[in-house]
């Protein structure tokens, strides 16, 4: 005897497009209004890497779960009320899993609650571009006035390839690790079959069907397509397939790249800052009237996880993700939830982490996701827009003051040397996004020497040193390891 889910018939819609230019290869019903199910959470993790690159959250943030999230339906982590977790894990959930609880929970840790998030999202989506899509929960559960179109989910995968791409490789991971879990990618299956595929996300609902924005890149080519409204998972991973390579067959070998708009950031508040050429450093806004010179100040952003899907779910059986959820308007909002940095590198001085997980490289600049003109001169000024924020302290030059003895952790790695402090965090960043197993819990650390910059990895055993470099050695990276000073 076997099972099989059945589904309502869904619209279909489709569309396929050159991923470098944004030129359309194939569309059908692709700006009709439809469900986009899980598709939503991609604005979800937008709106994450956002807040995190300009400091208004940190990837090692706290985040205290509300009896609201807790109570999401499945797919979910299974959170618990007054249960802390780092942000981190909550995007990988998010991604991976498609877990309803943790795009709940960053919703609320981000803006205090699910409504008010919702909100961003839809300022967010329109700064996209994306004029056909109203978002009114964080996870993509059906819901009235909830809607998206194939044209609109497309571009919102094309802006996350081109804002955000030191996030972006971790679409094409097939599984991700959480605490005591690995969390498989639920997209595997058409990321193992599809050859150059590398993203991006999944969805699925009775209301919706199975969705897919999924890219690819072969020869230096790249193409987006998006799918909605497919009769199961293996019948939208088919015509999917079939929509790439019609893509491959109709798009040139070569042609120059023309890269979206990167739009003003939107603030917590909605109001917008736009950025004029390529700053050297980001800023983090705080409300606070009366002053109109933003700080300079550090964002570090490691990120973590992205790509979730609910059709697990659907796969077994189980079609718990496609009941109704009430209407964010209907309920008052959730209090924002309790943060707080956490200390997660063991025999590390837990006044240092902080340091790190809020500073981490004193003055770095973060200007690839701060402007849409990379061809500016890099010292480009930063013209404000109907926004008010606050100075803050300087935060001192040197980010390491003192590594505990304790539990073996002397050893460290250098990545390279370079010229600017700058280009040194850069490749700390990369590399840590790289390689994350064994440089997850590391401190990112640049040293200022009279032959300039060295990006180093610090807080390691020396056994723990030595396999990074070996890892790292093995993506073609520089790697040298250093112990504790004689």
């Amino acid at each position: 005897m076997s099972f099989a889910v059945q589904v309502q018939a869904a619209p279909r819609a489709e569309l396929v497009m050159d991923m470098r230019t944004g030129k359309v290869i194939h569309s059908e019903n692709a700006d009709t209004r439809l469900h986009p199910a899980s598709l939503t959470k991609m604005m979800t993790l937008y709106v994450a890497f956002e807040a995190v690159e300009h400091g208004e959250i940190s990837l090692d943030t706290l985040v205290s779960i509300t009896r609201h999230a807790a109570s999401e339906p499945p797919s979910k982590l299974g959170l618990r009320p007054g249960q802390k977790i780092q942000l981190r894990y909550l995007i990988r959930a998010a991604a991976v899993k498609s877990a309803n609880d943790a795009a709940t929970a960053i919703g609320e840790a981000i803006s205090g609650s699910e409504a008010a998030f919702a909100r961003r999202m839809n300022r967010t989506a329109q700064a996209l571009g994306m004029s056909r899509t109203h978002f009114k929960n964080a996870h993509g559960l059906t819901e009235s006035g909830h809607l998206s179109t194939a044209r609109d989910m497309t571009t919102l995968g094309r802006h996350l390839f081109f804002d955000y791409p030191d996030y972006y490789h971790l679409f094409k991971r097939r599984s991700i690790d959480i605490p005591g879990k690995t969390l498989p990618n639920t997209n595997r299956r058409f990321l193992a079959a599809y050859k150059g595929a590398d993203g991006i996300k999944t969805g699925y609902t009775n209301a919706a069907g199975f969705n897919l924005v999924a890219t690819a890149e072969r020869g230096g080519r790249r193409v987006v397509a998006t799918m909605f409204g497919g009769t199961s998972t293996q019948a939208r991973n088919d015509r999917v397939a079939q929509l790439l390579d019609l893509g491959f067959a109709n798009v040139p070998a070569q042609v120059a790249t023309v890269r979206p708009r990167h739009p003003g950031y939107v603030g917590p508040g909605g109001k917008t800052i736009r950025l004029a050429g390529a700053p050297e450093r980001s800023i983090r806004p705080r409300p606070k009237p009366g002053l109109v010179a933003p700080p300079e100040e550090v964002v570090v952003a490691i990120a973590q996880g992205i790509e979730t899907v609910v059709e697990e779910l659907a796969e077994a059986g189980a079609e718990t993700a496609t009941q109704p959820v009430i209407a964010a308007a209907n309920t008052p909002p959730m209090p924002k939830p309790a943060v707080a940095e956490a200390g997660v590198i063991a025999g590390i001085v837990p006044s240092v982490l902080n340091e790190i997980a809020n500073a981490a490289v004193d003055a770095v600049a973060r200007d690839e996701t701060a402007t849409s003109a990379p061809e500016e001169p890099p010292h480009a000024g930063i013209i404000l827009d109907t926004v008010e924020v606050a100075a803050a302290d300087p935060e001192p030059g040197e980010v390491v003051n003192r590594i505990s003895t304790s539990g073996g952790r002397h050893w460290g790695v250098t990545v390279g040397r370079f010229t600017t402090r700058d280009a040194a965090d850069r490749m700390l960043i990369r590399t840590a996004l790289a390689e994350l197993a064994s440089l997850g819990e590391a401190l990112r650390k640049v040293v200022h020497g009279t032959k300039g910059f060295d990006a180093n990895f610090v807080g390691l055993t020396h056994e723990g040193a030595e396999l990074a470099c070996r890892r790292l050695a093995a993506r073609n990276t520089e790697c040298a390891v250093f112990g504790p000073p004689s």
